[in-house]
Order: structure tokens, then C-alpha cells, then sequence
């Protein structure tokens, strides 16, 4: 059983540069690090004797790691995850990732408890993922690019969903489009802006950075945002929310002050939680595929478990769900 002394000596570093690199600790050079993971992998590398034990007896569980297992949106993901796990005969653990290097969800995955993983989480390193995936321990990514063998990107058309969203509400004769987004360290969040940035661009609308706030995927986060938009007294036509979640929190806010939803502002969402057909006025958003992807993800766990050649990225269609938080001007 290959060491870290044996995967330092192939890659030619220190066995303390080795041990940063393959335990996430931000002390050596990306180039290093993926020397490093690039020889582990090639070695075979266990991160302990415990692990490889583990490795060798099959546990018959999938891992499902969240950044949060609370809201609309995860409960559906999972409901997708489980339906096809428990049809395989497998269990599930749901795990979230509250504590990045420290939680529970990075000791899985270093350690290899479960048969495969599907990590949605960005608070759980690129790093950490490539090291930790092998042939018989594959990694479902739904929030990234990673380059590696034994490593699957799933990813919703985040970027056409932002394009749709923005490019509506331009159609609609609205010319001046607030963005609140989510975390900025969100692969989803960031193609999403780079859709509605396009759109304007379609339609010669210059993107002004004073309409774009940060509401971080949470309804209080919308909440404040928009909080903050009505405070400066010169309202956009409308608000392109990158959740749903975010754009109830906004309705909240504009109720307060007697804004009205849409006839004094547009607002459209992205997700199509369930409670957006029921809010007054209902929501305007970008459906994703919420069930879809969760299963997908388990299916092609299951593939890659079997020996089975799988394509290395899949991307799922988004819909427009048009209602009534959307004026024309």
C-alpha cells in the first residue's frame, strides 16, 4: 500500500508539501498541488489504513453532500437522490458541509465511508474532490468543472436561465435591470450574471454595477438587498432575483413599503420552488430541474460503479414559467 512518503517521492517535493496538498491547506502553489494529487492518483494513494479498510468492504451507500440541508429547493434534489438509490438497494447519507474542511461531509469523502458521492457544496474544495475520487469511489460534482477521470459535472443551464430571465423583462420594455445574486463563490451564481449580462448586451443596455447587490441564496439576504435598493430612492424597472428564495424575501420587503409587485416594479425568480405559484402576485422564474438532476446524478454513480464508460459533462435544460410579477412597460 502506497504512502505519503512514496507520493511525495513521485512527485518530487517534501513529504510536508505532500500533506498540504492532499489535505487542502492552502500553504503550497495550485501547480503543486496537482502534481501531487496527479501522483496519488497514479499510486493509488489512502489517505490512512482505516480508510483503505473501509474501501475494501463495500458499504452499499451513496453520500449526498449539500451546503445546506434545509429549503424547497434541496427537498427536491434529494427526493430525486433517494428514489433512485433505494431502487438500487443502496442507503443514502445526506450530509451538509457546515464547516468545510472540518465537517463531516470532507471526512467522507478523504475517507472514503460510502461507494460514490454527489457533492453540491462549494465550500468543499475542488482539491479535496480530485484527491478523494478513484475509479471505485466516483464523484458526481453538480456545482463545478473538475478535471479529472473519476469526477462527473451535472449542471442545470445556468446561463441560459439567466439569459431567458433578463432577456424577458428587456422585451417586456424594461431598460434599466437590478441583479441580486448569490454567494460569489457560486458556480450557478456566476453563470447565471454572466447570462443577464449578455442580454443587456443583446439589447445595447449598459450593465450599471450599482444595480447588482449580493443576497447569498437566502430569503433574508433578498430581503436586505432590496432593503437596500429602495433606500437609495431611485428603484430599477425591474430586479432579476438569481433564487427564488431571494425574490420572495424582495416581495417581502416592497409589501412593507407599499411598492407594489408589478405595477411599481417587475421582479422574475430562478428555481420554481413550489410556493412561487402561490405568493401574491405568483413568480415569474426559470424552472430547473431540481428531481431531474438529483437523479440524474445517482444514475451515473451507478455506471461509473459498474465499470460503465459515462460522458464527463451533462447539462439540463431550464424552463421558463411566465405569471404575474412581470409588467410591460
Amino acid at each position: 500500500m502506497a504512502t505519503i512518503k512514496d507520493v511525495a517521492k513521485k512527485a518530487g517535493v517534501a513529504v510536508s508539501t505532500a500533506s498540504y496538498a492532499l489535505n487542502g491547506i492552502n500553504k503550497v502553489s495550485s501547480a503543486t498541488v496537482e502534481k501531487v494529487l496527479k501522483a496519488a492518483q497514479e499510486l493509488n494513494y489512502q489517505k490512512n489504513g482505516f480508510a483503505s479498510d473501509l474501501k475494501r468492504a463495500k458499504t452499499n451507500t451513496i453520500a449526498l453532500i449539500l451546503s445546506d440541508l434545509s429549503g424547497p429547493y434541496f427537498s427536491e434534489l434529494i427526493k430525486g437522490v433517494q428514489d433512485v438509490t433505494v431502487s438500487n438497494g443502496f442507503d443514502l447519507v445526506a450530509c451538509s458541509s457546515v464547516g468545510g474542511p472540518k465537517s463531516t461531509a470532507t471526512k467522507f469523502l478523504k475517507e472514503k465511508r460510502v461507494d460514490g458521492a454527489i457533492v453540491l457544496a462549494n465550500n468543499i474544495t475542488t482539491d479535496v474532490i480530485k484527491a478523494s475520487a478513484r475509479k471505485d469511489f466516483p464523484i458526481v460534482v453538480l456545482d463545478r468543472k473538475v478535471d479529472s477521470p473519476y469526477v462527473i459535472h451535472a449542471e442545470v443551464n445556468n446561463y441560459k436561465g439567466g439569459y431567458d430571465a433578463a432577456s424577458y423583462m428587456l422585451e417586456k420594455g424594461h431598460r434599466s435591470i437590478a441583479y441580486v445574486s448569490g454567494p460569489l463563490d457560486s458556480h450557478d451564481n456566476e453563470e447565471r450574471f454572466k447570462g443577464y449580462r449578455q442580454a443587456l448586451t443583446d439589447f445595447d443596455v449598459t450593465y450599471q454595477s450599482r444595480w447588482k447587490l449580493t443576497g447569498n441564496f437566502t430569503r433574508e439576504g433578498g430581503y436586505r438587498a432590496t432593503k437596500t435598493l429602495i433606500a437609495q430612492q431611485n428603484l430599477p424597472d425591474g430586479i432579476f432575483y438569481a433564487n427564488d428564495e431571494m425574490a420572495l424575501g424582495g416581495l417581502q420587503a416592497f409589501q412593507e413599503k407599499n411598492i407594489r409587485v408589478p405595477e411599481d416594479i417587475s421582479i422574475i425568480g430562478f428555481d420554481d420552488i413550489q410556493i412561487s405559484s402561490y405568493v401574491q402576485p405568483p413568480l415569474t422564474t426559470i424552472r430547473q430541474p431540481k428531481y431531474e438532476a438529483g437523479s440524474l446524478a445517482v444514475h451515473l454513480i451507478f455506471q461509473m460503479l459498474a465499470g460503465e464508460e459515462v460522458e464527463k459533462t451533462y447539462k439540463l435544460a431550464t424552463d421558463f414559467i411566465e405569471r404575474q410579477s412581470v409588467k410591460n412597460k
